[in-house]
């Protein structure tokens, strides 16, 4: 069945999914929400050279062929800390990588882009004067990845968590209607209170989450302060599916009280207008997707065989989805059509669910894949996957309950997926 456009499809999306009249129901209030009439475009990392789309979309935001982009790199170790900085072949640091992307947009179309110099080294221009002129001079901005942690020491004071005179400027200019971008830690720096600082899926479900930044790389930790805040309606987590952190997210998010997740796979962009407004509309840009975790039904509780979670939801939306987010609205895009299963092939087994490290012979995507698979087959209404690790094994169960549907623009295989049912529980 094709899906037209316009109020007939509204209908169509309504008539055939119950979740979706049920998503319409009004979210969960948040205090004081910033309003901002710019946009943001998050990727969840891995965001490659030739990706036209994302940075085409970037500059065209910030004023197409007049485009000028102001590049932050503060997540990145400085040159004092980086030991091939001499080296423009092999440097890893904030001023190589400021210009690494500066001469990417350039290459993209954007009339200028400049490095805008504040890091480790230079934690005094985040309040200069010079530099927020720079600042003012830009029509959109990009913050690369690294450790979102140096963003919070750089351009929020560290633990005052108040804005610098470069932050604040650049908070302004999204009010007026730049565009901020910014790839792994330079996309989850735009979240809310509990910004994510680390953990791995399986440590996440086993031991629970944490406030602060913890030394051991596998510990869920977060920063209850948050990050910039340009995105509240929603945590947000980057590298999802390429490092399996469904698990971690959903834990996080249970364990502080949020009800939803933005989940962002590599090299696919969360586009987002009138972020922290009412009329909040979210765009999804890429080869990838991006998964919304959500927890308003959810219950979570810890017995003596560890944690368990039930009734989650997982949407999975693909290039050209649209999201409503004050009415958990997912649309999928004009020319998907609802997917009707035409194999009865079995979901095949899953015993890596989260992509362990530890598990050399593991593949990325895999909470991705074995949902798709149910989604794709008519013989299960059910389908289980578990962890790598044990002490306890966690087993996800995924469920086609009523409300549920998937869509595609090819054929028999499902690209978007709406309200599949999650539970976690340890073996």
């Amino acid at each position: 069945m094709r899906v037209p456009s316009g109020p007939a499809r509204r209908a169509v999306l309504a008539g055939t999914s119950a979740l979706v009249l049920a998503l319409t129901a009004a979210p969960t209030a948040h205090a004081e929400l910033p309003t901002h009439h710019g946009s943001l475009v998050l990727v969840g990392g891995g965001l490659k050279e030739g990706n036209t789309q994302v940075y085409g979309e970037i500059i065209r935001r910030a004023g197409g062929a007049k485009a000028r982009i102001g590049v932050l790199t503060a997540a990145s170790v400085p040159e004092s800390q980086d030991p091939d900085a001499a080296d423009p072949e092999r440097c890893s640091n904030s001023a190589c990588n400021g210009d690494y992307y500066a001469s990417l947009f350039k290459k993209h179309g954007a009339a200028d882009a400049q490095w805008i110099p504040v890091d480790l080294d230079h934690i005094a221009n985040a309040d200069s004067d010079a530099v927020v002129s720079q600042v003012n001079s830009m029509t959109g901005f990009f913050f690369g990845g690294g450790d979102q942690q140096r963003y919070l020491t750089t351009l929020l004071h560290g633990d005052a968590h108040t804005d610098s005179k470069v932050l604040a400027a650049i908070r302004r200019k999204l009010a007026q209607g730049a565009v901020v971008s910014g790839s792994s830690a330079g996309a989850q720096i735009a979240s809310g209170p509990d910004m994510v600082s680390g953990g791995d899926s399986y440590q996440a479900l086993r031991d629970g989450s944490a406030p602060g930044y913890f030394d051991d790389p596998t510990r869920l930790g977060y920063f209850p302060d948050g990050g910039f805040g340009f995105l509240r309606s929603g945590l947000i987590d980057t590298h999802t599916g390429a490092y399996g952190r469904e698990g971690r997210a959903l834990r996080l998010a249970a364990d502080t009280g949020h009800d939803r997740v933005y989940a962002l796979d590599e090299n696919t962009a969360l586009v987002v207008d009138r972020p922290g407004t009412r009329r909040e509309a979210l765009t999804v840009l890429g080869p990838g997707g991006v998964g919304i975790l959500d927890l308003r039904h959810a219950r979570s509780r810890t017995t003596q065989a560890g944690w368990r979670l039930g009734n989650a939801r997982y949407t999975y939306l693909t290039d050209g989805d649209r999201y409503d987010a004050r009415h958990w609205l997912p649309l999928p895009a004009r020319g998907k059509h609802l997917l009707t299963p035409r194999t009865h092939r079995p979901v095949p087994a899953n015993t890596d669910v989260f992509y362990s490290v530890s598990n050399p012979a593991g593949v990325p995507y895999s909470f991705r894949t074995t949902a798709r698979a149910l989604a794709e087959t008519g013989a299960q209404h059910t389908a289980t996957a578990s962890t790598h690790e044990s002490g306890p094994r966690f087993t996800v169960t995924f469920a086609k309950t009523p409300g549920f549907s998937a869509w595609s623009s090819e054929g028999t295989t499902a690209q978007t997926l709406v309200g599949l049912q999650i539970a976690i529980a340890p073996q």
